[in-house]
């Protein structure tokens, strides 16, 4: 089990087992989210992930519901309809380097100075 917060405290997230994935995605609505060149995601089971706190959810897409903390502004999670996956991003977690990224997605909007460290690139959405 691993535990974290939104920038002020206002919203907890618990994660229990392993991830299904995690990946650094470059898309811009991330990268405008996160207000960096990135955005660093694990994907849980919903059942695995259990929130504290209320969330103020953004459409980002005609399916994907952004949340984040009415109060700091911190995103706290993605879901997205019919899926049953949470994605976590990985800077909310009290604990660091517990997720390494496996894979980028969204690489056509990377910066060109980024390094992929060797992991997979994906110019568009993750792999099927």
């Amino acid at each position: 089990m691993h535990e974290g917060r939104c920038a002020c405290g206002a919203v907890r997230v618990r994660v229990t087992g392993t991830p299904k994935e995690v990946n650094r995605c470059h898309c811009m609505t991330c990268r405008r989210i996160h207000g960096a060149p990135f955005g660093v995601y694990a994907i849980f089971e919903r059942k695995a992930v259990q929130i504290s706190g209320d969330t103020r959810a953004w459409d980002s897409s005609s399916t994907g519901k952004r949340h984040h903390c009415p109060v700091c502004g911190s995103p706290v999670y993605l879901a997205f309809d019919g899926v049953d996956e949470i994605e976590v991003p990985t800077g909310i977690f009290d604990e660091i380097g517990l997720y390494p990224p496996e894979y980028e997605i969204w690489c056509k909007s990377a910066e060109p100075w980024h390094d992929a460290q060797g992991r997979p690139r994906f110019a568009r959405g993750a792999p099927d």
